[in-house]
Parts: C-alpha cells; sequence; structure tokens
C-alpha cells in the first residue's frame, strides 16, 4: 500500500532510530534535556528568532501561541479556511476563550492589508477588540500554496498598524521556503511567532517547535505546561529532530514528484487537478470523493478526503518517482 494521505506518514530514518536511542536526555521541565536544549537553539537560529520552544504537535504550538498572545474575551483574524480555525477541534475558544473571526483569503488563502485593516475592531463596551491575526504559510486547505515574503510582510504591518500581534502557522513553512527559494527566515520575519513542523516533509516521527521573541517564549512555557505539554526525557524525540532539520534542502525532490504526480493525475477520466505549488496535490472528482478513493484504495494507493468531491495527494520522502508512476495507473483504474 502505498500512502500519499499525507507527509505525516513518512516513517524514521535508520539514522533518527540511532539517534534516539542515543540521545543524551534530562528532565525537559526543568530544562536539563541536553538534546531539546539544542533543538530549540538550533531551530531558532534556522527560523531568526530569539527563542523557541519543542512542542509534540503543531496543534499544541499553534494553540500555546494563541493563548500567550492573548486574553480571554479577545478576538482574532484568521482566514477562513485557515488550520487553526478548520482542523484544531475548536481549540481558539477552549483554549484560549478567544472569537474567531475569519476573513476570506483568495484562491490561495491570502488574506491582503485592506482586508486586515477593514476587519479590525478596536475594543468597546460591546466589542472584544481584534488582538491577534493569524497566518498560514503554505496554506493547506488551498493546497499547499507558498505564501511570498511580500504578502506575508503586507498584511503583518498592516496588523501591527492597530497593534495586533501576528502569529504564523508555518506547520509547512520550509515547503514554501524551497517554493519560493528564499530562506525561512525571510517568511518569519514580518511576524511575531512561527510555528512549524518538524514530522512533515522533513520526516521527524514526532514534534514541532513554536518560535518567537525570547520573553514570549518564556511565557509559552507555562501555556506548553498548562496544556499538558511538559516533558521530562524528552531528548529521545528532539534528536530525530535535530536530523529532520538537516532534511530541509530535500523539499525540492517531493515538490517534484508532486509535479509528476499532478501531470499524470490529469489525463485520468473524470478528475480535474489544480496545479500544485508544494508537495500538495488537489483533484477534484466527477463522482463522490470517498467512492473514489475506496477504489484507489482496491488498486493500493491511499489519499486523503478533503471535500465531497474533492481529494488530496502528498507527496514525502518515503514516495519516490515509481510510487509516483503507480499511483497514476492506480488512478486510471479507479476511475
Amino acid at each position: 500500500m502505498t500512502d500519499f494521505r499525507s507527509d505525516t506518514v513518512t516513517r524514521p530514518s535508520e539514522a533518527m532510530r540511532d539517534a534516539a536511542r542515543d540521545a543524551e536526555v534530562g528532565d525537559d521541565v526543568y530544562a536539563e534535556d541536553p538534546t531539546v536544549n539544542e533543538l530549540e537553539a538550533r531551530a531558532a537560529d534556522v527560523v531568526g528568532t530569539e527563542d523557541a520552544l519543542y512542542v509534540p504537535s503543531g496543534t499544541m504550538g499553534n494553540q500555546i501561541a494563541i493563548r500567550t498572545h492573548t486574553e480571554p474575551g479577545d478576538e482574532l483574524l484568521c482566514e477562513r479556511e485557515s488550520h487553526v480555525y478548520k482542523w484544531e477541534l475548536g481549540g481558539i475558544a477552549q483554549h484560549s476563550g478567544v472569537q474567531a473571526r475569519t476573513i476570506d483569503g483568495d484562491e490561495r488563502g491570502v488574506i491582503t492589508a485592506a482586508q486586515v485593516r477593514e476587519e479590525y475592531v478596536a475594543a468597546d463596551g460591546h466589542r472584544p477588540g481584534t488582538s491577534l491575526l493569524c497566518l498560514e504559510n503554505t496554506h493547506n486547505s488551498k493546497g499547499g500554496t507558498a505564501i511570498a515574503p511580500e504578502d506575508v510582510t503586507a498584511a503583518a504591518e498592516a496588523a501591527r498598524e492597530r497593534g495586533v500581534a501576528v502569529h504564523l502557522d508555518g506547520a509547512r513553512l520550509f515547503n514554501a521556503a524551497a517554493a519560493l527559494d528564499v530562506p525561512a527566515s525571510d517568511l518569519v520575519a514580518p511576524v511575531d511567532t512561527v510555528m512549524f513542523c518538524l514530522s512533515k516533509g522533513l520526516g521527524a516521527p514526532v514534534g514541532s517547535v513554536l518560535a518567537g521573541p525570547a520573553e514570549f517564549i518564556e511565557r509559552a512555557h507555562r501555556a506548553r505546561k498548562l496544556f499538558g505539554g511538559g516533558m521530562r526525557q524528552a531528548g529521545v524525540i528532539a534528536a530525530p529532530g535535530l536530523l529532520a532539520l538537516g532534511n530541509r534542502t530535500r523539499l525540492e525532490e517531493d515538490h517534484a514528484n508532486a509535479r509528476l504526480l499532478a501531470e499524470g493525475l490529469s489525463g485520468v477520466e473524470g478528475l480535474s487537478v489544480h496545479d500544485p505549488e508544494t508537495n500538495i496535490v488537489l483533484a477534484d472528482t466527477e463522482r463522490p470523493a470517498s467512492e473514489f478513493l475506496a477504489a484507489l484504495e482496491d488498486e493500493g494507493v491511499r489519499a486523503s478526503e478533503f471535500g465531497e468531491h474533492q481529494v488530496r495527494f502528498c507527496t514525502h520522502w518515503d514516495v519516490d518517482g515509481s510510487d509516483v508512476e503507480a499511483a497514476v495507473t492506480a488512478a486510471e483504474r479507479a476511475s
């Protein structure tokens, strides 16, 4: 079975397994795990921030950021199909007591400066007041679109004009950087904080990083503890994360495979394929997506339902060109 459901299905390499076994460890709640400390320092350096915090998941990283940036009763703005709003179990409300108000971005998920200015509201006797803007790059629901630095900067500057903090959900930040051929730090520089995943295209078995100013990360430690994310000898999972940071340069292979997959699927009857920008391929289906996916799985290939008539394929380091060709053949048989 070849699995294109997500880039989270990658299995750790032998080098990662060895690193986990041999990791030097300590109690991370006491900040005494040297491997975690090294990972946090290197992660902050890679994205150009003062400090960083290792967390079990991207969702936790996003929700910690929201909790730390806001007060209960505040409001945040986010794109209507953003991950923090659509895929995190209402955590904005449950964990932080914050009201989310959505903005309809363009077809690529870009929120403009004009939209931020228009949607911002000041706190008064009737309105909660906007205190946080959440952006996403790459934008998952829009098919892994890579948002350019100038678009991130424009929205972030509009927010700051009004005293609004900016958090970037960069779960696939390094995919965006590879697609745009810019350093990840260029995509992070305009915002206050960023979360990025080690367990997607970078191949670590677990873990994400929340990065930002040192004072913010100090407060985020408390939120991590509150959310149940205080870890002990976490070096055994941080060590593969250190190796994952070195895998940033191979993401273009996934992007090339995504383009190859899209080209092949575009010739399959009953599918209308979106041009991929990174490692995500969206395809609209004439028949219900669930029926197509069931037939596809019978042919030995898994993908994800992304709507009643839309499916998602993710390329990653556990699939290669031959797997892509096999997936196209399977789709032809399943159509």
